[in-house]
């Protein structure tokens, strides 16, 4: 047995408990996959992640992320919280402004602001003392695009109780973790879905719909996970592939906030934004939790 730091982190929010929680293990090199897996089945998060040293070049430090019942190899607010946790630990990058993560979807960038660049020891330490700051990742690519087919869509119609004419947009956006996502006319239809979880089956889905008028955020979203039965606070992944769709096809600008949570007492806020040819999906993250862990 080996014993660890360890933080419990919420991520997508700078206000503690109404983001999306992520335990976090540090210098975990010498943990096995079964223990790994065993301390994620523990925690009963929706994600735990381990950082390890780097394998590849141009890596900073390499990700591992469990669920409770199995390996990710991608999610994003895993991803923000993980890399916050290693730069309050002391981490440094190879390159200032960027943090290279290594994961299994490759290397995934995350940048940080001009402030958080320029920090030495002493002002990393006084970050973690401050408890929040913003990151933003770089959307990796989708494994899997295009339309959903008939049939899937007639599932997910059967799953949410929707008439055949709800569903104005529809697509894989599978980058890692399986995703399809459907887009409803408005984000009041979002928010009153109840789904049939069993109907549902192994499905991830993301629901997506517009804010009318002069709300903060320009999109409510929501994540079913079938194959749980269980819906997810706020969840960087989807948020990315849906962003890179609705960019892509002109529903959605150069720059949107979304909102995840409200249906669960969350009040989740993503920051999308397309520089080039990424799109970067920034949030804040704010530690509730600090200690070690034995192993």
């Amino acid at each position: 047995m080996s014993t660890h730091r360890f933080d419990e982190v919420d991520v997508f929010s700078a206000v503690p408990l109404k983001g999306n929680p992520l335990a976090v293990v540090h210098d975990a090199a010498g943990l096995s996959d079964e223990t790994m897996a065993a301390f994620a089945r523990w925690t009963n998060f929706s994600e735990t992640t381990f950082l390890l040293p780097p394998t590849e070049p141009g890596a900073d430090y390499r990700l591992r992320i469990f669920t409770p019942i199995g390996e990710l190899p991608f999610a994003g607010h895993p991803t923000l919280g993980s890399c916050w946790c290693w730069l309050a630990a002391g981490g440094q990058p190879r390159h200032s402004g960027v943090v290279v993560q290594q994961c299994g979807v490759g290397l995934v960038r995350v940048r940080r602001d001009a402030a958080q660049a320029r920090l030495d020891a002493a002002q990393a330490a006084r970050l973690a003392a401050a408890q929040a700051a913003r990151l933003a990742f770089a959307a990796p690519p989708t494994r899997r695009s295009g339309p959903l087919e008939p049939e899937m869509l007639a599932r997910i119609m059967r799953a949410l109780a929707l008439p055949a004419d709800a569903i104005v947009g529809h697509q894989w956006v599978d980058n890692g973790p399986g995703w399809a996502a459907v887009l409803l006319a408005s984000a009041a239809q979002v928010l009153a879905l109840r789904p049939d979880w069993p109907a549902l089956g192994d499905m991830k889905l993301g629901v997506v719909g517009p804010h009318a008028g002069a709300s903060e955020a320009a999109f409510e979203l929501r994540a079913f996970i079938g194959g749980g039965m269980f819906e997810d606070p706020v969840t960087g992944s989807l948020n990315a592939s849906v962003a890179q769709w609705l960019m892509r096809s002109g529903i959605a600008g150069d720059a949107y906030v979304a909102a995840q949570g409200a249906a669960l007492g969350r009040a989740g806020r993503v920051y999308l934004e397309r520089r080039g040819d990424d799109v970067w999906v920034g949030g804040d993250v704010v530690r509730c939790v600090a200690g070690t862990v034995t192993l």
